[in-house]
């Protein structure tokens, strides 16, 4: 079997020394992850690694030793390197050396119970210590048309990852530190850290405890029984603006619990969750800026009583079109006139709500415009609330049509089972064979008679509002994928897969740097990066829509039979 040894990148230069790692004996692979100095105590080797093996629950022992012949001097280490074998309880011993200047490298292995030293069937593979080390292995999404080869692959590669991101006590010790044992790892340079990273953490912490006494005194208000009473609560459960607000608020105490995260899809969560509402508050700060900046607040109001009277004006001289001949069609006269007055009317008393408002609207939207400074999101589900009271007779409309629409399809197909014979079972939820004396069923043909003479009449008013129904419910689903796309987006993960693509990977590819006959063959593994797509699969947040996902033909089949599409609703309600 193949000898598969990873070796860290940044210890190619390093001084002559022994190598620690963990021994994969599943994978015949072994993973070194430091070297240690010269001079050195073995025992005191020992302790460190049982006391790293007991912190990081990983196998960490002394895999081979390493030599770097630059002078002639360390020639004669080898046997000396050779007798620390004994020493040190493995195996298997590996043994490394790098001959001078040149490129390539000699490795072989000793048994602990024989002297037959092997130098074939070893490959080298070098990897970047601190890429693997912060990066996630991401198993693959598709799993069901995953082969168990590529699953084992992948078991194999997080068995190494695992191996090197559990070692970060090992590389707290340094080659020049004052204690007894010098290593040299992917932090030799130096430990990384930040001084103002640091103070950020230490001041976060009293600012975590405040914002969550905040967050857990207005959670207290909102589950308190006075939002549960009629007005409030039906107001809390139609208006997208309070649900985007309970939203948020749900946000705001995953981030200042302090509970830390328990693994790195917890992490990553929190991470895009604070990126997502540091985005959405810096947008609306800006939306708030641009509507306070000229009085554009007082040009929308001038602008907002305009639209709504020339869209009034619009529907007059739609209801006056239909109220005629519309489109050279033969109407019921008498239906006709009484459906276009009765629209006529409600049109009349929308256009007096609208100028009894006038003189407060612009302070309506001075009000309305502060609400920005809480996020994007929740000024566009203030847009959408404004939306459904505009066009609020444009809803009541469609509802009225719908409903007379509905009546008379419902009442045509029971009339169309009595012609045949047959009546609706409502107990059991069939049609039945019935019979009919002839009283009943000469009522019956004059009512159908009726309804369907009156059927077109109907239809076309349902039609119009239907359309109009249509738009409205249209630009307010535009507006609630802006909502959710916000919402949902995990910024902080494609901002990481754009700068620091190694984090999320996805796999490894091996690329060979030399191989000559009688030597090691060198390869180095280098981190597949995780595709765009597959981050926002993955790190997906979830939203608060609860719009019905009707199919396209079971809204073709509401439409045809005149039921309600998207009304106001609670959550997790059925549509009428």
């Amino acid at each position: 079997m193949v000898l598969k040894v990873f070796f860290p990148s940044c210890c190619s230069s390093a001084e002559s020394g022994i190598l620690i790692g963990r021994w994969i004996s599943e994978q015949n692979s072994a993973v070194v992850l430091a070297m240690v100095h010269f001079p050195f105590i073995p025992v005191q080797v020992k302790q460190c690694l049982s006391e790293v093996q007991r912190v990081t629950k990983v196998s960490v022992s002394v895999l081979g030793s390493w030599s770097n012949s630059k002078q002639e001097k360390e020639e004669s280490l080898s046997e000396f390197f050779e007798d620390l074998g004994m020493i040190f309880s493995h195996e298997l011993w590996i043994q490394i050396t790098k001959e001078g200047d040149s490129k390539f490298w000699s490795c072989s292995t000793l048994q602990k119970h024989s002297n037959n030293s092997k130098e074939e069937e070893i490959i080298l593979v070098y990897y970047d210590q601190r890429k693997v080390m912060l990066s996630h292995l991401h198993p693959p999404l598709d799993t069901a048309s995953s082969t168990e080869n590529k699953a084992d692959d992948a078991s194999k590669l997080a068995a190494i990852f695992d191996t090197v991101a559990k070692s970060k006590v090992l590389f707290m010790i340094d080659r020049y530190d004052d204690g007894p044992i010098k290593l040299t790892h992917w932090q030799s340079d130096g430990v990384e850290a930040s001084v103002i990273v640091e103070l950020l953490k230490q001041a976060s912490v009293p600012a975590c405890m405040l914002l969550t006494f905040l967050l857990s005194l207005v959670s207290g208000i909102c589950r308190s029984r006075v939002l549960k009473f009629w007005p409030l609560s039906f107001l809390w459960s139609k208006l997208s603006t309070c649900e985007q607000l309970g939203h948020r608020l749900q946000h705001l105490q995953v981030i200042s619990s302090n509970k830390k995260a328990q693994n790195h899809t917890q992490l990553m969560r929190k991470a895009n969750i604070f990126v997502s509402l540091l985005i959405d508050v810096a947008l609306g700060i800006l939306l708030m800026s641009w509507l306070y900046r000229q009085n554009r607040i007082g040009q929308l109001a001038d602008t907002l009583i305009p639209g709504a009277d020339h869209v009034a004006e619009e529907l007059q001289d739609l209801l006056q079109w239909l109220m005629g001949a519309p489109a050279g069609l033969k109407m019921n006269r008498a239906l006709d006139q009484v459906l276009g007055r009765f629209f006529l009317y409600h049109i009349h008393l929308w256009i007096s709500y609208i100028h009894l408002m006038s003189p407060f609207i612009e302070m309506i939207l001075w009000y309305v415009g502060l609400s920005a400074c809480l996020g994007l999101t929740v000024a566009l589900c203030i847009l959408s609330d404004i939306i459904v009271l505009l066009t609020f007779h444009i809803y009541c409309f469609y509802v009225y049509g719908a409903r007379l629409y509905c009546m008379k399809i419902y009442s045509l197909s029971s009339l169309w089972r009595l012609f045949r014979g047959k009546k609706w079972n409502v107990l059991r939820q069939r049609v039945d064979s019935c019979s009919y004396d002839l009283d009943q069923l000469f009522v019956g043909t004059l009512l159908f008679t009726i309804l369907l003479f009156l059927l077109p009449t109907t239809a076309l008013y349902y039609l119009v509002f239907t359309l109009l129904r249509l738009l409205v419910v249209i630009v307010q689903g535009l507006i609630h994928l802006l909502v959710d796309l916000i919402d949902s987006l995990p910024l902080y993960s494609i901002v990481l897969r754009l700068c620091r693509s190694y984090r999320l990977a996805a796999g490894v590819k091996f690329r060979v740097l030399e191989q000559q006959e009688g030597k090691p063959l060198r390869l180095l593994m280098q981190i597949n990066p995780l595709s765009y797509h597959s981050v926002v699969q993955t790190y997906r947040l979830p939203t608060y829509s609860c719009y019905p996902k009707d199919s396209w033909t079971s809204l073709c089949r509401k439409l045809f039979l005149g039921e309600l599409i998207y009304p106001w609703k609670h959550k997790g309600e059925k549509q009428d």
